[in-house]
């Protein structure tokens, strides 16, 4: 439908205009060249040209329709890659290149002969300069994102960016929270940190290797994935040598959340007055609650750190420290829960062997 409407509109546009062309430019092309030609005259030959123009448009016009679409298209997918900020601050660094541009046009068209030929160089320079000089400090600009305001129905509510480490980026988690909504505004990865998880990825260790590299693919698919904005912040500070202290810099900065689930940044951020997301206090809020005295299964794998204790652990990775449970190791038992242990770091479950446990289950192969 759109196709079609394109085609009979291009069809009048050209008719009109190979009307007007053949009606007067060309008589008065042959009149300044002085071809010794007849001119035409009569209706004729204008609708003739017209005519003409109007066949070449109707039958071009599906394929000038279907370029302009694959044009705009490729626009849109290279668009979706560039940040919103970098697009404001480029247009406001080209509008203030191009008045100074006009400004300077006054004085420099009067000059004679070169003048208007150097006032249209000068202000495409201008342009190059004023946009490159924009967004080659677009980090100084951090405050406008910092300071979105969102509208939600007659109220509005202030987005505050979130930082993320690269403990959380490690975890994944993140990604998950973030699909589900509850985290809104912008999500802000520091260079600095991207740079660590870099190193970490290079690392001979096997286990630092593994980690690294799935904290750059988790980084990737949040970027490709996910609808909250995640953007890379190239901003370092050379006079700090501590990833967790630039953290809190920048969080400072841009008056931000820091995202993480590392304990003791938890304690350095309280200490500093930034604010904290922790991921292992929201995981641990959302875990079923286990009261003492209640009972539960529990497979024994190792020995505690105190004499006669048994390590076991649940599903989501929770410690349960049963005490007499070391001759338990390698089966699994009936304990009953004596006390719960829940901080930032995790959650610990104390529990021992129900009384007069006399039986031992043994954990099916």
């Amino acid at each position: 439908m759109f196709k079609m409407i394109m085609r009979i509109l291009l069809t009048i546009i050209s008719f009109v205009g190979g009307f007007e062309l053949f009606k007067v430019a060309f008589p008065s092309l042959m009149v300044a060249t002085g071809l010794p030609l007849p001119l035409p005259t009569g209706i004729w030959f204008p609708v003739m040209g017209g005519t003409i123009f109007g066949l070449i448009f109707y039958f071009t016009t599906p394929s000038i329709v279907d370029y302009i679409s694959k044009f705009a298209f490729w626009t849109d997918s290279k668009m979706k890659s560039i940040p919103t900020q970098d697009i404001v601050l480029g247009v406001a660094g080209l509008i203030i290149a191009l008045i100074i541009g006009v400004l300077l046009n006054f004085p420099l068209s009067r000059i004679p002969w070169v003048g208007p030929y150097l006032s249209l160089v000068v202000t495409l320079v201008l342009a190059y300069l004023g946009v490159t000089f924009i967004l080659n400090r677009k980090d100084e600009f951090l405050f406008v994102s910092s300071h979105l305001i969102k509208r939600s129905g007659q109220q509005e509510k202030k987005q505050s960016v979130k930082i993320l480490d690269t403990s959380v980026i490690i975890d994944g988690r993140i990604m998950d929270i973030s699909k589900t909504g509850f985290l809104d505004g912008e999500l802000v990865v520091p260079g600095f940190v991207l740079e660590e998880l870099r190193h970490i990825a290079d690392s001979p260790d096997l286990l630092k290797r593994n980690r690294g590299r799935r904290g750059l693919d988790i980084l990737n698919k949040m970027q490709k994935e996910m609808e909250v904005m995640v953007r890379i912040v190239n901003k370092d500070y050379e006079e700090i040598s501590e990833v967790d202290s630039k953290l809190v810099k920048l969080a400072q900065e841009l008056s931000g959340l820091i995202v993480t689930n590392d304990f003791n940044l938890n304690k350095v951020c309280e200490l500093q007055g930034v604010s904290v997301l922790n991921v292992n206090e929201l995981a641990n809020a959302v875990k079923p609650v286990v009261l003492p005295g209640e009972e539960m299964s529990a497979q024994i794998i190792k020995d505690g750190k105190e004499a006669g204790q048994g390590v076991a652990y649940l599903d989501d990775g929770t410690m349960i420290v049963v005490e007499g449970g070391k001759r338990f190791i390698g089966e699994t038992v009936e304990v009953l829960v004596t006390s719960v242990l829940q901080t930032a770091a995790g959650r610990m479950i104390f529990a021992k062997p129900k009384a007069g446990y006399p039986e031992r289950i043994t954990l099916k192969q």
